[in-house]
């Protein structure tokens, strides 16, 4: 190939280069990292991405250089010149690619293997989840639950995770790591925060009809305030307990169900501000309904509503005292 050739596949290649590398760096593709494991998956993002560019200059190169080149014209309808194999030319573009691969699945690797990592000393939290709810336990200062996720500045974290009925997914967009909550199964990712913040804890799992209301706020502090959070939280300041308004919350009731009081908004259930005219079409004293509904949630389903959507778990997951702490807080009781 004449150098003049070269030239114009080169330039070709790097304009096209260009142009789709200013897609890649002026457009936000990512959420901006908030934990070491979401750098290093970046890392192995732009170190494929920056590959697949210069793939596609090389590419794009040789492709406009043939097309304005090569062409046949117009009036031409004659077969073209035969062409045979070129060994080498093979060799070349099979070894290159799977040099390429290979790099970044080494990459990908290492990034996988750090990223599962807690080191030594990690602080544990517990998390489960439950449609449509999470909720956190804190074993390392006393087990305390919370609703909120709430983790120290610069401490690797393992988050244990479990599901009390079907399959969720554990994903903070700015902290990087993903994972599935299984019936039935321990799973675990870690976390290091690295940035303060409040951020967002997202179901990816379709779990039922309330999973795209399946939130849960998540705050990083700096570990001094944490330290006092925790405090806090262990003195029973933080709201926690078996109160009926932090069972409502824990539970998830607000993803499903309107209850003022509360300040839910839910349209998956019925709303349980009609709870009162709902016990009475349903020939019941309200306080024995309403511990029917949540124990037993298919005995009665109210008119335009369909039996085996709410779970039927709560009888198992709710102790006794948070059950009728519920009932208290759900009819307005004393």
């Amino acid at each position: 190939m004449r150098r003049g050739s070269i030239f114009r596949i080169s330039l070709y290649g790097l304009a096209a280069a260009g142009g789709v590398t200013l897609v890649a760096v002026l457009i936000k593709w990512l959420p901006t990292s908030a934990s070491r494991q979401m750098d290093r998956i970046t890392w192995v993002y732009w170190f494929a991405t920056a590959i697949c560019i210069g793939i596609f200059g090389v590419v794009a190169g040789v492709i406009v250089y043939s097309v304005l080149h090569f062409r046949a014209q117009p009036d031409d309808e004659s077969d073209g010149p035969p062409i045979h194999g070129h060994t080498g030319l093979e060799v070349v573009w099979t070894l290159i690619p799977t040099a390429l691969v290979t790099a970044i699945a080494v990459a990908s690797a290492v990034v996988l293997s750090q990223n599962g990592r807690a080191g030594d000393n990690p602080y544990h939290v517990k998390v489960t989840a439950q449609q449509f709810a999470w909720s956190f336990q804190y074993p390392d200062d006393g087990g305390f639950r919370t609703t909120e996720l709430v983790l120290p500045l610069r401490r690797a974290v393992r988050l244990d995770l479990s599901a009390n009925d079907v399959i969720h997914s554990f994903w903070v967009p700015q902290f990087g790591q993903k994972q599935d909550a299984v019936p039935g199964i321990k799973t675990h990712i870690v976390v290091t925060p690295t940035r303060t913040g409040s951020f967002t804890l997202i179901c990816t799992e379709l779990c039922g009809l309330g999973h795209a209301t399946m939130r849960a706020p998540v705050r990083v502090l700096p570990q001094q305030q944490f330290a006092a959070w925790v405090k806090q939280q262990k003195s029973g300041g933080g709201g926690g307990g078996s109160s009926g308004s932090a069972t409502f919350a824990s539970a998830g009731c607000g993803s499903c169900h309107t209850f003022e009081p509360a300040g839910s908004s839910g349209k998956v259930g019925p709303d349980l501000d009609n709870l009162a005219a709902d016990a009475k079409t349903a020939g019941k004293p309200l306080a024995d309904y309403v511990k029917e509904s949540i124990v037993d949630p298919d005995a009665y389903v109210v008119s335009g509503f369909q039996k085996g959507v709410m779970p039927s778990t709560y009888g198992q997951t709710l102790t006794p005292a948070q059950i009728e702490g519920l009932v208290t807080y759900l009819t307005g009781s004393k």
